[in-house]
């Protein structure tokens, strides 16, 4: 607001800060932001209204979970508070308490709806965003009861079939607890399914609990009313929890009286609570005869309807066109066809690179996103993701997502230019003007060249957050040239010939003057490696210039920049076979790792498939990764428990193995396994396809053997392009212009 500027605020905070004690704010800050170069930004707003509201949550955790360890929780907090389990944080100067250990969740949902219900490694199923969840457990009549969320003897499985649904199964010597959620349509109700199985040996109850909590920590619950149907809860006044059957007994208690676990033995049958804290707890109670199996479905409408007859609501019709792959290794098979459905889940309009932390928007993650979703044929979600671009773009052409991000205009433009040549589409005429005001918004942003060591390079910026504080981020700059690159092959192909022209000058003297900004680097780090900056030593954050070489390929695959780096990043920023950023993240990460590998693919390089099996490694028990791994527990400490970008690049890396574009070339089954391809005894081809690329679609049929056989068909946008099989332990073969098939002759 324009009169702010008029009021002496800052010495009124200033004043009000020191009078009471506390440190002068103004002079923090201000000493804060010495420690990064100055910027136009600090901070984006955005990640700042994020971060407060994640830790409003957790400081409210840290007021009612550590006086409260006697209910019973969700699983990251019985193992991050545990002082036995290796997950154990401890908390003594830690204002807020949130998961730092198992940031570990997986969603379900139906193709085109945003509702994303999330269930978290022990069957905790949280049905609306950000709210309060529905645990189950077993009550025995003999004292011996089963709560999955602290027992260890738990097993959860992504069942593909039909679409998506999360299957759980807890068991102890006298209990089994069998747990499955999924989300369908009907009658034009978008629903949310908990089917439950359930036996004790000597008999007790199935508790169906409603927790005023969730994977992030408190969710409130201010009242929970058993209607008298005794079929269905009421949850403040608006949200409904169905039960197939009236339940056999009630419970429901507010924060003062404490967790409804604590009082499943007491006589009383309440059917009502309410609690000012908003912790209202309740539970609703099935017999368990001894030794006999009940069953029983839970239903939770969603918020979000859909038109039942709605092709993009339906799994089979995203599902029917898009590229499969069948290989005769299971676990990165299974884990391919769970990435392609988290795809599909995180692609309704937006693409969203998670279910619930990150479900919002960022061009970057997009960028990498909808190139999966064009890898993996799912070319209409793509094409929906990419209309809402030109909506997100200011008047100056700057893309915006988040303040003081300069790479975002790249990754817009660069993405673009990816649909258009992968579908052979031409460009919308809306998205020209775009693409035009985008390209020279890149220009315009460079630092003026004054001879410093960032002159000409664009300005500090907040850029990739895990790249450090703010600084003159080579990422920014590589994404640039690659967004006006990507403006001169659009120009080109629309017949915009000056455009192009103008486009590919100013490309020119940002690559030049990047190139002259890496060669002062070299000479003062003493070998050719990339930081990420023109100022930074080599550390992790040197992740970011990897986008050199993936997925933008401004550089041939040998340059030795990046590949000293990519040896500068395994040697010394690699924890457990997966790359550990150090800044912010603080843990594993897949999709980094990713990146790495794609560079020692191109580069032919075998380490590729290390550390593509290291990722797998990596991977939940349904096919997830979080953002960021912890190095000790193996869950999440960072971001999304369930990231799709990690997804999108899984997609993608196995796209590249088998079929993958340099220049004018098609290049395939460059990153497959050697003991596939040898494999005298499979008993089925390996397949891959039907694949989009640059210059069409193809399909791939890999006959393993002695002497395996490598066949295609292609529906190319033009003339076939040149191809060439490049496959580890073979000779390189180039295929005759019409040729098919080759037939591999060992190295």
């Amino acid at each position: 607001m324009p009169w702010m500027k008029w009021l002496p605020w800052r010495f009124f905070v200033r004043k009000f800060a020191t009078s009471h004690g506390f440190l002068d704010p103004l002079a923090v800050m201000a000493r804060l932001q010495r420690f990064a170069e100055p910027s136009e930004v600090s901070e984006p707003i955005e990640l700042l209204r994020a971060g407060v509201i994640f830790h409003a949550r957790a400081l409210m955790n840290s007021k009612v979970i550590q006086h409260n360890l006697d209910w019973v929780w969700p699983y990251w907090i019985e193992r991050q508070f545990d002082p036995a389990d290796v997950s154990f944080i401890p908390r003594a100067f830690s204002i807020t308490h949130c998961n730092l250990s198992h940031r570990n969740w997986t969603a379900v949902g139906i193709p085109g709806s945003e509702e994303m219900p999330i269930v978290d490694p022990r069957g905790l199923l949280t049905p609306h965003y950000d709210g309060w969840s529905i645990d189950t457990w077993i009550i025995g009549d003999d004292g011996r009861n089963l709560y999955p969320s602290q027992h260890d003897d738990v097993t959860q499985k992504l069942d593909l079939n039909g679409g998506i649904a999360i299957e759980t199964e807890s068991s102890s010597d006298q209990a089994e607890l069998y747990n499955r959620v999924w989300a369908e349509l009907d009658q034009r109700n978008n629903n949310c399914h908990m089917q439950l199985r359930a036996r004790h040996n000597t008999g007790g109850w199935l508790v169906v609990a409603l927790r005023p909590c969730n994977p992030e920590g408190v969710a409130f619950v201010n009242k929970v009313t058993l209607e008298n149907t005794r079929d269905r809860w009421l949850v403040d006044g608006k949200d409904k929890v169905l039960f197939d059957r009236a339940v056999d007994r009630h419970h429901a208690s507010d924060y003062h009286t404490g967790d409804i676990a604590l009082h499943l033995r007491d006589d009383g049958n309440e059917n009502h609570a309410e609690c000012e804290v908003g912790m209202a707890t309740a539970a609703a109670l099935f017999r368990l005869e001894p030794g006999e199996t009940v069953d029983t479905l839970v239903t939770i409408p969603q918020h979000c309807k859909l038109n039942k007859g709605n092709a993009a609501s339906t799994w089979k019709q995203n599902l029917d066109q898009h590229c499969a792959m069948s290989i005769p290794d299971e676990q990165l098979q299974f884990i391919y066809d769970s990435a392609i459905r988290t795809l599909i889940l995180h692609s309704p309009h937006d693409v969203y690179p998670g279910p619930y932390t990150y479900k919002r928007f960022w061009f970057r993650d997009a960028a990498f996103m909808i190139q999966s979703l064009l890898h993996a044929g799912l070319l209409d979600r793509a094409e929906r993701a990419l209309e809402r671009f030109p909506s997100r773009q200011k008047r100056n052409g700057y893309f915006h997502s988040q303040d003081g991000e300069w790479d975002s205009n790249g990754e817009a433009l660069w993405i673009i230019d990816q649909y258009c040549r992968i579908t052979g589409n031409k460009l919308k005429s809306e998205w020209l003007d775009p693409v035009l005001r985008g390209a020279q918004w890149i220009h315009n942003k460079r630092l003026p060249k004054d001879g410093s060591l960032t002159g000409g390079l664009l300005p500090a910026g907040f850029s990739a957050e895990h790249l450090g504080p703010n600084d003159c981020y080579f990422w920014d700059d590589f994404w640039g040239i690659g967004g006006q690159l990507s403006a001169v092959a659009i120009c080109s192909r629309e017949g915009h010939p000056q455009d192009a022209d103008t486009f590919q000058s100013q490309a020119d003297d940002f690559m030049l003057t990047v190139d002259a900004a890496l060669e002062k680097c070299a000479e003062r780090l003493k070998r050719p490696a990339m930081p990420a900056s023109p100022k930074r030593r080599l550390d992790a954050g040197a992740i970011g210039s990897i986008a050199a070489g993936y997925p933008l390929k401004l550089y041939p695959e040998d340059d030795p920049r990046l590949l000293d780096l990519v040896e500068f990043l395994m040697e010394n920023c690699f924890v457990s076979g997966g790359f550990f950023q150090d800044m912010i993240h603080s843990g594993i990460n897949a999709y980094l790792t990713i990146h790495v590998a794609q560079v020692l693919l191109r580069a032919g390089d075998p380490r590729c498939i290390e550390l593509m099996r290291n990722v797998a490694d990596l991977a939940s028990p349904t096919g997830q990764w979080p953002e960021a791994i912890h190095p000790h527990s193996f869950g999440g400490c960072m971001g999304d428990g369930q990231h799709a970008w990690a997804a999108a690049e899984w997609v993608t890396m196995q796209r590249n193995c088998f079929v993958r574009e340099e220049g004018d070339t098609l290049i395939l089954a460059s990153g497959l396994p050697p003991e596939w391809l040898g494999d005298s005894s499979a008993q089925k081809p390996i397949r891959f396809g039907p694949a989009p690329t640059y210059f069409g679609t193809i399909s791939l049929e890999i006959t393993p053997g002695e002497r395996p056989r490598i066949s295609w068909a292609g529906k190319w946008h033009g003339e076939p392009p040149a191809i060439e099989v490049r496959a580890f332990g073979y000779q390189p073969i180039i295929a005759d212009s019409g040729v098919e098939m080759l037939e591999l002759q060992r190295k």
